[in-house]
């Protein structure tokens, strides 16, 4: 197994950190503290040994995941050797514009090279690889069956006393120099803050409608197909079904079907390929026709986004951050968590670097206003693409921004050019603001103004 980059410092700075939750936001975020402390305790609710994939309190890991091409770039940087390692176990590492059959709501995206290199695979084999390597740190302590009861104060102004209760032990406090909140969206900062008589943040809430069901096949031996994921958007007003299957690792794909309001995707093989075949592109359905189900049809429902706002909260305490879906969840169909969670931890990291000398007085004030810029950008595509489902009181921003896709995705799917940089603005490795560059936003306007006049 590669060693890990900066995992063992010489010596570190402080003494010790908190990572409350151990699933992947827990486990990329407590690589990045190994490089800060000198321990770092990650409890974790479930029973989980280095060899866990997905653990009971993730019901959405069963679905299909993205890592999109900026999130694979950094826990490659964080975890040396792990494209190649989850290679070795089939997971396929290609071109997003060669080996995708996309199905844009005005037809199929160009299969040129785009340049955007990306690799797919389970979320369960995905969290395994990252708690085996956690493990091996020698900072880190992975607490399996942990509790958190309470997060309390040690001095005014600050959270980072940690009382937790493991199985059949009793309880046991300690206090941390840093406390990282990473227990997913069932988190109980509200609580921790009411507690020591500090206000709770507030949030911001978009509903999503969109209800998954999904499954896992096992390919035909020596099956070969000409692409490694195929994927049919929902789009509103027109689209409310969609999908994508996925090649995972060991000769496997990945599947999730989705449907908006009503278009519930069933969870038995009769309707589950029922649906799939109600779709505009074939794919899905032969894959599922062709493949051996293994496993069960699970469906998940719980795909709102929520973002706490810790960064307009003006009385936050010292010592505690958040990371992943404790501070931000996004409606999974677009790929974001992964990645966001990914670049949150990366950004902690930074910001420690910078306070080795100062100490931590300020860092998580610092952290949480710089968190909610990573946050900021695919917030909003996801939710002006939610927002457009409500029948009416559309915001203009959203009425905005789905305008503008529409017109971006009739572009695409004749202009490789158009595509390629709409797959670079997807996968966070290049702003919004490529889209809107003159040469795009001239043929935009053009194509506007024809379809007016047609």
């Amino acid at each position: 197994m590669p060693e890990d980059q900066h995992s063992s410092p010489p010596a570190a700075r402080w003494e010790r950190a908190v990572v409350v939750g151990g699933g992947y936001a827990g486990l990329v975020t407590a690589r990045v503290l190994a490089d800060h402390f000198s321990e770092v305790l990650v409890l974790e609710r479930d029973p989980v040994s280095p060899d866990t994939g997905v653990h009971p309190h993730v019901p959405q890991g069963h679905h299909a995941h993205a890592l999109l091409a900026r999130g694979g770039e950094v826990l490659e940087t964080l975890f040396p050797g792990l494209r190649a390692e989850l290679a070795d176990e089939g997971a396929p590492v290609f071109d997003y514009g060669e080996r995708i059959s996309f199905l844009l709501p005005t037809g199929y995206a160009p299969t040129d090279p785009v340049g955007v290199r990306i690799q797919t695979f389970t979320r369960d084999e995905l969290e395994r690889r990252l708690r085996q390597r956690v493990s091996a740190l020698t900072a880190v302590r992975l607490v399996p069956a942990a509790h958190c009861e309470t997060v309390t104060a040690s001095a005014p102004g600050r959270l980072d006393r940690v009382r937790y209760r493991t199985e059949g032990e009793d309880v046991t406090e300690i206090t941390a120099d840093l406390v990282v909140d990473a227990s997913g969206r069932t988190t109980s900062v509200d609580r921790w803050l009411g507690d020591a008589h500090l206000p709770v943040s507030p949030k911001n809430v978009i509903k999503a409608k969109i209800t998954y069901t999904s499954a896992c096949y096992v390919r035909p031996p020596k099956d070969r197909q000409d692409f490694d994921v195929a994927y049919q958007m929902a789009f509103a007003p027109d689209v409310p079904r969609g999908g994508v299957v996925l090649a995972v690792e060991r000769d496997r794909w990945m599947c999730s079907l989705f449907g908006v309001d009503e278009q519930v995707p069933p969870t038995d093989d009769e309707g589950y390929l029922d649906f799939a075949h109600s779709l505009g592109t074939p794919r899905l359905a032969e894959q599922i026709k062709r493949g051996t189900r293994e496993g069960e049809i699970r469906r998940y429902t719980n795909t709102g986004n929520e973002w706490r706002l810790h960064h307009k909260n003006a009385h936050w305490p010292e010592r505690l951050v958040a990371v992943g879906d404790a501070l931000c969840v996004f409606n999974p169909v677009y790929g974001q968590g992964l990645t966001v969670a990914a670049l949150e931890a990366q950004l902690l990291g930074r910001l420690l670097d910078r306070h080795r000398t100062g100490g931590l007085d300020g860092l998580s004030r610092a952290y949480q206003r710089a968190a909610a810029r990573v946050i900021q950008v695919p917030w909003t595509m996801a939710t002006s693409s939610d927002l457009m489902w409500a029948p009416t009181g559309h915001p203009l921003p959203a009425r905005f921004a789905h305008w503008y896709n529409q017109h971006v995705f009739a572009l695409a799917v004749h202009d490789p050019s158009v595509w390629a940089r709409f797959v670079r603005v997807l996968n966070m490795t290049a702003p919004p603001a490529l889209l809107f560059r003159p040469a795009v936003l001239a043929k935009v306007v053009r194509h506007a103004l024809t379809r007016r006049t047609s």
